[in-house]
């Protein structure tokens, strides 16, 4: 951190070639300790897998533990380097501005990934967005957040983890496409409930985040899937990624080499395993088949298009939860030719959370939905009718979710891993 802050303060006095050479220095410092503590042991072991097939020995090595949050932080620094490199902002003069802007707690693990320029001026001055309809709007939005995590995404997550923990070649068609539509589900609520939350107590304490989340399950295309979904994520990768490749303005190969290489990175940044550098190709491929042709027959389906671009993102979201690679092919065959057999039983309860997350995920297919969440979510000023109402549904809710952490265990969020 320290290194960090003064290498970019002289970088902002620096000139010419000499602001390019702390550019280069901050950016390999700020992944070279990613790369260290999270891909380490990733390429030791596939190293060592290779030695022996050329009948060398393993390769050993003390295995490294990951920072929590690691990721997400390590991608903050960066934009702080390179928006100030860019001109966009001056930097901090300020050291504990710099350390809030990094650790700031209800963001610093799982996001969302805050941009330098987005919350530079709040850092210092807070005083517009430190009223108590921000409080009050903000709290709303942490206990929905805490609502989606404990009353949806625990409940859908404690099957689907029995199910993906079963051989898949024990797992029928309909047990396989249940598991992963529970996942599916499971994985937004957690990881939306977790934006929600952060934006809540940013709120409360004077900060606006930008929104990670727009109802990604209505998504007509894979590319509009993935402006909804973990938007903070996509807008990084977008500007200090995408945009430095060439973007648009280039080939179609080479448009297509590019979204490629943007998307593998972002599978490899989730996690040091084959089988997420093969989800963020996946995803990948159906962006460069969007710009060939699937976004002319999306056109062509209107709304219809929902539902295939929702059962890719199921088949996706199978290589992700797997794993391994292996494992994830595994399951995907049952999913297409496992065959039919009866689901074993399921509680009432489940079955009425995977209906209920169901049903939330696809509401905002009608445009007046949409609307009335965004309204919902606004901090404009308190009416006393909308006060009252915001006020009972926040006391249900909180209610509810305290009743259902009583009873269970501990349930770390998914993106805490990363």
């Amino acid at each position: 951190m320290v290194v960090n802050f003064v290498l970019i303060r002289f970088m902002d006095r620096a000139h010419n070639w000499q602001k390019r050479i702390y550019l280069i220095i901050s950016i390999v410092l700020n992944v070279a300790m990613l790369f260290y503590f999270k891909y380490a042991n990733f390429f030791l072991e596939n190293f060592s897998v290779v030695s022996s097939s050329l009948g060398g020995g393993p390769l050993t090595w003390e295995q490294v533990v990951l920072p929590i949050g690691i990721s997400f932080f390590t991608f903050e620094k960066l934009t702080y380097t390179i928006d100030v490199y860019r001109g966009v902002n001056k930097p901090l003069r300020s050291f504990w501005d710099f350390l809030l802007y990094i650790m700031l707690f209800p963001k610093m693990i799982a996001g969302p990934i805050v941009r330098f320029h987005e919350i530079a001026d709040q850092l210092t001055d807070r005083r517009a967005f430190d009223t108590i309809d921000h409080k009050l709007a903000g709290f709303f939005r942490f206990v929905v957040g805490l609502s989606k995590k404990v009353l949806i995404a625990n409940v859908l997550g404690e099957q689907a983890d029995l199910i993906f923990g079963l051989n898949p070649t024990e797992l029928s068609a309909p047990l396989a496409w249940l598991g992963a539509l529970a996942y599916t589900f499971q994985i937004y609520f957690d990881f939306s409930g977790y934006s929600d939350m952060a934006i809540g107590i940013g709120r409360m304490i004077g900060f606006q985040f930008p929104e990670n989340f727009n109802n990604p399950y209505v998504s007509r295309s894979i590319t509009e899937f993935w402006q909804r979904w973990h938007i903070t994520l996509g807008r990084w990768m977008r500007d200090y990624l995408y945009i430095p490749l060439g973007g648009n303005r280039v080939s179609a190969g080479r448009l297509y080499v590019n979204l490629s290489t943007v998307f593998i990175l972002s599978g490899f940044w989730h996690g040091a395993a084959w089988n997420f550098i093969a989800w963020g190709a996946f995803h990948g491929l159906f962006l460069i088949l969007d710009r060939l042709f699937l976004l002319r027959i999306s056109q062509r389906l209107g709304a219809l298009s929902i539902v295939p671009t929702f059962l890719v993102t199921i088949v996706g979201w199978v290589l992700f939860r797997a794993e391994s690679l292996t494992n994830a092919l595994a399951y995907l065959k049952q999913m297409f030719t496992g065959g039919w057999a009866p689901l074993p039983f399921y509680t009432t309860e489940f079955w009425t959370v995977l209906v209920l997350a169901a049903g939330f995920s696809f509401m905002a297919a009608l445009p007046r939905v949409e609307r009335w969440e965004v309204s919902l979510f606004s901090t404009q000023p308190f009416a006393l009718g909308r006060l009252v109402g915001v006020g009972l549904l926040t006391s249900g809710l909180l209610l509810l979710s305290l009743a259902y952490i009583i009873g269970s265990t501990f349930n770390p969020f998914i993106y805490f891993r990363f």
